[in-house]
C-alpha cells in the first residue's frame, strides 16, 4: 500500500519561529543582507525632517531590491507581491510589506546607495582573496528601453504636425466657444479633445526643441575644425576645389526623438538584427577568474567609443585602475588608447573584424569587401602588438570573461529591459542590476562556512 506523508492546512502555525531558519543557511539572501549592512547611512537618501509616518529603513529597501533582482522581480508591484508569496523576499523584508510606490520611489532617488553597496561587495571580495585587479575587459550590450520605437518622430515630421495641431486646437476652440450658448448633446467632449491634442503638441514642441539644442551643440563643437579647414582653403594657390561646407545649426530632417524616453535611441545589435528602442549598458568585468563587474556605464549611442576611457578612469575613485585592458574593435579610439597610456593602462584593442565569418553558416557569404587602408600610428602599433603570441592568448580571454555576464544577466536574471525613464535613472538601474549580479556571483564564489 502506499505511503503518504500527512499533511493539514488547518495547521496553526508551519513557519519556524526565528526567520532564518526560513531559508537554508546558503542562501544568497543572507549575504545580501550582511553586504547591505556594510553600506553607510550617509549614502542613501532619507527624508530628513522627522514627522508624518515613519519611513521604512533604507538599509532593508535597498537589500530588498538586490534580492529581487538577484532572483528576477524587477516590477515594484511583483517586488510588494512577493514580500508576501516568497519566503526569501519575506526574510530580506522582514516580514514587512512596503508598496509599489515607496519601493519604485527608493529605487529612483538612491543611485548613491547603490554605488556605495556596488563597491562595498567588491572591496570584500578584494579581501577574501577572489578579485585580482589585474586584466579586465569591457564590453557593451543592447537593452530595450521603457519605451516604443513607434512613439519616435522625426523633426520634419514633428514640425509639420506642430503645425496641423494648431489648427485642429483653433477650430476646436471656435467649436467650444459655439458651444457655449447653444444646446449640444456633450458639451464636455471639445474640452477635452483640446486638452489632447494640446499635451501631444507640447510634446511635439518639446522634442523639437531638444533636437534643435542637440544640433547647435553639435555644430558649435564643429565650429573650431570648419575654422581651421577655411583656413588653409584659403590659404591655398591655384586651384582650390570646393570651400569647406560650414556646420548646420539646424538638425536634419531624419533625426528622431522618443516622445516617451528622449534619452533613449533606436539601435540594433548588429547589422542582422532589427532597430529597437534601447540604451548601450556597457559593463567591465574581471579577467582574472572571479567575473565580477567592476564598473558600469550607460550611454545612449549605438557607438562604444566616445565612453570607453571615461568607464575605465572612473575605477580610479573606487576599486582602482586595472593594469591591462581588452576590448574588441568598438572601442577602437586613439584618444581612449592614448588617455589610457597616460595612465599605465595597457589598451588591447581589436583593429577591424574580430569574427569571421562562420565556415557553415546558413545565410550566404557576404561580399569581399576592400579592407581600409590603416594609416593612424596607434592603430599599426595596436596591429603589431596583438600579432604578438603573448598578446593574442591574453586577448583570446576577453570573449570568455565579459560577454557570459551578460547572458546570465538576460537569460538568468531574465532583465531584458530597463523599468526607469531617462539616462540618469537607467544609468542607476543598470548600476543596481550589475550590484545583484555580483552578489549572486560572490556569494557563490565563497568557499561554504
Amino acid at each position: 500500500m502506499t505511503q503518504f506523508i500527512p499533511f493539514s492546512r488547518d495547521q496553526a502555525f508551519l513557519l519556524p519561529p526565528d526567520a532564518k531558519d526560513w531559508l537554508p543557511s546558503d542562501d544568497v539572501a543572507h549575504f545580501v543582507v550582511a553586504v547591505v549592512d556594510r553600506v553607510p547611512l550617509g549614502a542613501f537618501a532619507v527624508r530628513p525632517i522627522p514627522g508624518g509616518r515613519p519611513q521604512y529603513h533604507p538599509r532593508q529597501l535597498l537589500a530588498l531590491l538586490i534580492y529581487a533582482y538577484a532572483n528576477g522581480i524587477f516590477s515594484s508591484r511583483r517586488i510588494e507581491r512577493a514580500t508576501h508569496r516568497d519566503l526569501g523576499v519575506r526574510y530580506v523584508a522582514a516580514n514587512l510589506h512596503p508598496d509599489h510606490d515607496t519601493i519604485a520611489a527608493f529605487r529612483r532617488g538612491n543611485r548613491a546607495a547603490f554605488e556605495a553597496a556596488f563597491l562595498q561587495v567588491l572591496l570584500l571580495a578584494r579581501e577574501t582573496g577572489l578579485l585580482r585587479l589585474g586584466t579586465v575587459a569591457i564590453d557593451g550590450t543592447k537593452l530595450d528601453a521603457n519605451a516604443s520605437k513607434i512613439r519616435s518622430v522625426r523633426y520634419d515630421r514633428a514640425k509639420a504636425l506642430r503645425v496641423r495641431l494648431a489648427a485642429d486646437i483653433a477650430a476646436l476652440t471656435d467649436r467650444a466657444e459655439v458651444a457655449d450658448g447653444e444646446s449640444q448633446p456633450d458639451p464636455q467632449a471639445l474640452p477635452a479633445e483640446i486638452a489632447r491634442r494640446e499635451a501631444l503638441k507640447a510634446k511635439l514642441d518639446a522634442a523639437c526643441a531638444r533636437l534643435e539644442q542637440q544640433a547647435r551643440a553639435e555644430a558649435e563643437a564643429a565650429r573650431p575644425d570648419y575654422e581651421a579647414k577655411r583656413a588653409a582653403y584659403e590659404a591655398k594657390t591655384g586651384r582650390r576645389g570646393r570651400p569647406p561646407k560650414p556646420p548646420e545649426d539646424d538638425p536634419p530632417p531624419e533625426r528622431q526623438s522618443n516622445l516617451t524616453d528622449p534619452d533613449s535611441a533606436l539601435m540594433r545589435r548588429s547589422d542582422a538584427h532589427e532597430y529597437r528602442q534601447a540604451y548601450n549598458a556597457q559593463a567591465v568585468v574581471c579577467a582574472e577568474g572571479s567575473q565580477l563587474i567592476l564598473a558600469t556605464g550607460v550611454v545612449a549611442t549605438s557607438a562604444d567609443a566616445p565612453s570607453f576611457a571615461a568607464t575605465l578612469l572612473g575605477m580610479e575613485q573606487g576599486i582602482g585602475l586595472p593594469q591591462t585592458i581588452l576590448a574588441d574593435t568598438g572601442f577602437a579610439s586613439g584618444e581612449a588608447v592614448a588617455a589610457l597610456q597616460a595612465h599605465g593602462i595597457e589598451p588591447l584593442v581589436a583593429i577591424g573584424r574580430t569574427q569571421p565569418h562562420r565556415p557553415y553558416d546558413f545565410r550566404p557569404p557576404p561580399q569581399p569587401k576592400t579592407p581600409r587602408r590603416i594609416t593612424e600610428p596607434w592603430r599599426l602599433a595596436m596591429l603589431a602588438k596583438l600579432e604578438t603570441p603573448d598578446a593574442k592568448a591574453r586577448y583570446a580571454r576577453r570573449k570568455q570573461t565579459v560577454e557570459p555576464v551578460f547572458g546570465i544577466i538576460k537569460a538568468a536574471l531574465g532583465f531584458t529591459r530597463f523599468h526607469l525613464r531617462g539616462l540618469a535613472k537607467v544609468t542607476s538601474e543598470w548600476t543596481l542590476v550589475a550590484l545583484a549580479y555580483n552578489c549572486r556571483r560572490l556569494h557563490r564564489l565563497r568557499p561554504a562556512a
